[in-house]
Formats: structure tokens, C-alpha cells, sequence
């Protein structure tokens, strides 16, 4: 695409997912409400707001903060049957909506502007006129492009034209939408969208990836379309014709995933994947619907399935919104059904992820994940997050599926970040103290990390055990091997015997690599020696002494 992104208008309906619920079940949106999907936060109330409730919070938080909290459970297909009164109410005024997402429609500002008096008269006339139709607050914003416009509109902002970089260079890399791509960016000392902007295009998009790149077009206020977009051939749409009427929505759900599918492989046989979906219906009694959804990524079979389904849905349901709201239901069930690709891209190098097609894997596998939390609880589905500490089990943290992944102790990873090691003969303390006449040098250490000296080298273990194995280490003659209080080993380990098995000998090994920690306060205090050990057998463990007694505490490949 060349030239500047095209000036767009985009209505946004604040708390939606909140309104919806509204809508068609009847929860007062007036009190404490929040919607939550895999038990964390969505979408809010303007009271639970004020209680302390925040998006991303679990549900027993939130609770916590609210106790009279009222709790949905998030539901796309609601929230977009509720919002095509609004959509239709738009339609009223200009031409050409389309639905961005529920709750977010956009059109160009071009029309509007023209024949309404100007931009800012168009958004308030469209603002009014939606909230005597539907009986729905809802707010404007114009920019060069949709996501510079949806940003706007959460501010309520007109942005000059030519304005949109600066209005969007001053704002957090978190307006993106994407929390691990703004997590990482934070992580590399990029805070804002016009730091990210400021990157050469091509380190970004090697970096980064595809979703980086177009992240960065969206910074620079460049549309977020590529280049390849274009109008595609006639024959690329599909047509379902039916000759008993669909008047029930899961009649119409069946037949949405099958025309989804065969769109999808047409468009897949020409190498193209979709970004935005033209919905074209005709009733027996010739009336005739028209919507048009658009997306950030590519459409999927399963998302265009879900939009065709959610758009039937809003047509077939009838819903009046508030004050009985437009439109009505059709006086005809559906006899035609029609889908159009109206944005396309080219699919070359696009290579298929690990679950699925290109933009599918992620959605899947948080769905699928989520689904597992639901049925046997937000601890049965666990990641692990890399951090600092000087053992193995110290530098690893359990995060349940969907918490925020923030390490047990601050930093740099085992791995990635290198490692410390102990030269010469001295001891290292937890404190960071060196004793006798050792030095500390780091490896690869993150700025401003801890340098967490006394950490093991390389290469990690393989397995960490959850419950050290007892063991018995002796010496050549038979002796047991002891570390003194001054941490002085009385022989070279020769033979080692957990548990009740036989002895194995010791081929190698190395150490100690002693810690001395939190000394300071007696009942956290830890002190211990670990050695890394080859047996005879061709297994290498680690090993570790403790008030005397020998520990197991991992296994090396």
C-alpha cells in the first residue's frame, strides 16, 4: 500500500462485553459486573471499576476486591448478536460499515465528513443518533487508519490529518494489543509505540517475525493491510442456496462451518488467506442483508466459521437491544447465503505452526489449555518461567496457564543468559561475599541482573528431582566423605550408593560449589555443598551435602 492510510471513523461502545450481557440477559450493567473468560477478567463494569477491579484479574481477586461482584462468562456469540442493532443504527447514517470486532465498527470518514458537515459533526452525529436507536453510550475517534482510529476513540479524539505518528508516538507499546510482544519490547528498553516505530523495518521483522512486523507498521500510523492486499477475482466467493428457509440459528451455525470451510480451500488452492469477510444474505421474501467483518491476522476456517455464525445469529435472533432498538427480524427465513473475501493477501511464506495453520496455533492452543483449567482448575495447567538463583530447583517457577510469567527470584535465565563460575580456591557466601582467595566472574550476565554468585555451570540438568534422593558418598578406602564446617572435603569421592541399591563407583567429578545463604536470618538460613558426579555406568548426577547428609538432587543427560 502506498501513500497514507486512508482517514477512518470508528465507533467504539465502551464495556461491551458488560452491555451485552445486558442486553440479552438482563444483568444490570449499572452495578458491579465483570465478564471473565478462563477465569481471568475481560471486561468490567464502570462500578467494579471503582471497587478495584481490573482487566487480566482471577476470578477470586476480583472477588475479593468486590464481594458482591456479579460474574459472567465471556460469550463472542452474545456480544456480536447484541451489537447489530448498533451496526444497523450506523448503517442509517453512512454507507460501508464494517465490524472490526463486537462492541467496534468502523468506515471510512471520507462520506461522512462530506455530507455531515465535517468530521467532528459526523462523529456527533453518529453518536447521537446510536444512543436514541439503541439506547447505547458510545464514543468516536477519526485518524489515518483503524488502529490509530480505535485508539482515538477511547480518547474521544478527532487526530489531524498527517497527525497520527505523533499521536501515536507517545503512547506504551501495551496499545498494540499484543502483551508478549510488549513484554518483550519493555524487556529490550522499547516503552513506547514511537521507540518500536523508530526500528528499522527489516531488524524487526527478522526479530520479531510476521505479527512483529505488521505490530510495527501499526506503530509507525502506517495501515496495517501488507502491501499485497488487493480486490480478489469473482470466483472466489461461495454461494449456499437452500430451498427450505433457515430460520434457526443452529440450522444456520451447520451451515456456516460448511460454507466457511469450502472457502477457506478455495482461497487456500489460489495461495490466499482472507482479512476481511463480506456476509451476504437474501430471505424468501427477497430482503436482503449485508455485513462485512474485518481482522487484524488471517482468517482461519474456524474464525471465518465463528463470524458467519455470530452474523447469522444477530440477523435470525431479532434482537430489539434497549428501547426497542433496529432492526427487526427477518419476516423470511434465509434462502441464500453468500460469502465474500473482501480483503485478501498472498499466503507465500507463510509456514504452518506447530497446531495448525499460520495465526491458528496460538488461538487453539489457549483454547485448548483453558478448557483443561476450567474442568480441573487454574493449577492444572502449568509453564515453566526461568529466572535467577544458584540451583536448579531455585531457578525455575511454575506459572499457571494464563499468569502473568514473572520469575521467582530476578535474573538473567539458566541458559540463556550464561552462567557464573568460581575460580581459584575461595568460597562463595549467599550474600555475594567471597571468602579466602577466590574470584567471581559472571558470564553473560544481564545488565543490572543479580550476579547470583555460586551458581552452577554448565551444562543444567536434564531432570530435577521434586524430592532429593538420600545417598552415601565414600572414598577409595571405603571411608565416608564428609565436608567440613569449613568446608573442607576429607577425600576424593570414589563410590556412591543411593538408597538401597548397590554401590556405583565415581568416575569423575567436580566441586564443591558451596552456598552459604540468607545467614542472616536463622530460620531461612541454608548452607550446603553440591558436586557434579560421573558414575562408572555413564550417568552423571548432581549432588549435594547438607548437615551432613548426601542429597540426589538432579540427573544430567
Amino acid at each position: 500500500m502506498t501513500g497514507s492510510p486512508a482517514r477512518t471513523l470508528l465507533l467504539w461502545c465502551p464495556d461491551w462485553p458488560v452491555l451485552a450481557a445486558e442486553i440479552v440477559d438482563g444483568v444490570p450493567a449499572t452495578g458491579p459486573v465483570a465478564v471473565l473468560h478462563a477465569n481471568r477478567v475481560v471486561a468490567c463494569s464502570e462500578q467494579a471499576r471503582a471497587e478495584g477491579v481490573r482487566r487480566g484479574l482471577r476470578k477470586r481477586e476480583a472477588q475479593g476486591r468486590c464481594p458482591q461482584l456479579t460474574v459472567v462468562e465471556y460469550d463472542p456469540g452474545r456480544d456480536a448478536r447484541a451489537f447489530e442493532p448498533v451496526v444497523a443504527a450506523v448503517e442509517e447514517l453512512v454507507a460501508g460499515v464494517e465490524v472490526v470486532r463486537p462492541g467496534a465498527c468502523a468506515v471510512a470518514a471520507r462520506g461522512p465528513s462530506r455530507y455531515l458537515g465535517g468530521e467532528e459533526a459526523a462523529a456527533e452525529r453518529i453518536i447521537e443518533h446510536v444512543a436514541q436507536s439503541c439506547v447505547v453510550e458510545s464514543q468516536v475517534g477519526i485518524a489515518d487508519g483503524v488502529f490509530a482510529a480505535g485508539l482515538a476513540a477511547r480518547a474521544g479524539r478527532v487526530v489531524a490529518p498527517g497527525g497520527t505518528p505523533e499521536f501515536l508516538a507517545r503512547l506504551p507499546v501495551e496499545a498494540l494489543g499484543r502483551p508478549a510482544l510488549a513484554d518483550l519490547l519493555r524487556r529490550l528498553g522499547v516503552r513506547t509505540l514511537g521507540d518500536f516505530a523508530a526500528l528499522p523495518a527489516g531488524d524487526v521483522l527478522a526479530r520479531f517475525g510476521f505479527d512483529g512486523a505488521l505490530a510495527h507498521r501499526l506503530a509507525a500510523g502506517r495501515d496495517h493491510r501488507p502491501l499485497a492486499v488487493r480486490q480478489p477475482p469473482a470466483d472466489l466467493t461461495v454461494t449456499a442456496e437452500h430451498d427450505d428457509p433457515i430460520d434457526r440459528v443452529d440450522a444456520a451455525a451447520f451451515v456456516a462451518r460448511a460454507l466457511a470451510e469450502q472457502l477457506h480451500d478455495r482461497l487456500a488452492g489460489h495461495g490466499l488467506a482472507c482479512t476481511r469477510l463480506g456476509i451476504e444474505a437474501v430471505t424468501a421474501h427477497g430482503q436482503e442483508l449485508h455485513r462485512v467483518w474485518r481482522h487484524d491476522g488471517l482468517l482461519t476456517a474456524a474464525a471465518i466459521a465463528d463470524r458467519v455464525r455470530w452474523q447469522l445469529d444477530g440477523w435470525l435472533s431479532g434482537s430489539n437491544g434497549r428501547a426497542g432498538a433496529r432492526p427487526a427480524r427477518p419476516t423470511a427465513g434465509i434462502i441464500r447465503l453468500r460469502l465474500v473475501p473482501d480483503g485478501v493477501i498472498a499466503q507465500a511464506g507463510l509456514q504452518a505452526g506447530l497446531w495448525g495453520e499460520t495465526g491458528e496455533e496460538r488461538e487453539r492452543a489457549h483454547r485448548a489449555l483453558s478448557r483443561v483449567q476450567g474442568i480441573l482448575g487454574p493449577e492444572a495447567v502449568v509453564t515453566a518461567v526461568l529466572g535467577g538463583g544458584r540451583s536448579p530447583a531455585d531457578q525455575v517457577r511454575l506459572v499457571p496457564w494464563g499468569d502473568e510469567r514473572l520469575p521467582a527470584r530476578p535474573g538473567p535465565p539458566p541458559i540463556a543468559a550464561g552462567v557464573d563460575r568460581v575460580a581459584g580456591d575461595g568460597r562463595v557466601a549467599g550474600d555475594g561475599r567471597v571468602a579466602g582467595d577466590g574470584r567471581v566472574a559472571g558470564v553473560g550476565r544481564g545488565e543490572g541482573a543479580p550476579p547470583w554468585p555460586g551458581r552452577l555451570p554448565s551444562p543444567a540438568p536434564a531432570v530435577v528431582l521434586s524430592s532429593p534422593l538420600a545417598a552415601t558418598v565414600h572414598d577409595a578406602v571405603g571411608e565416608p566423605v564428609v565436608v567440613s564446617a569449613r568446608l573442607v572435603v576429607s577425600a576424593a569421592p570414589a563410590q556412591l550408593t543411593v538408597g538401597t541399591t548397590r554401590s556405583v563407583e565415581i568416575v569423575g567429578w567436580a566441586g564443591p560449589w558451596p552456598v552459604d545463604e540468607r545467614w542472616w536470618a536463622p530460620t531461612e538460613a541454608r548452607r550446603r555443598a553440591r558436586f557434579q558426579v560421573s558414575l562408572a555406568d555413564g550417568t552423571a548426577l548432581l549432588l549435594a551435602v547438607e548437615a551432613g547428609q548426601w542429597l540426589v538432587e538432579a540427573i544430567y543427560d
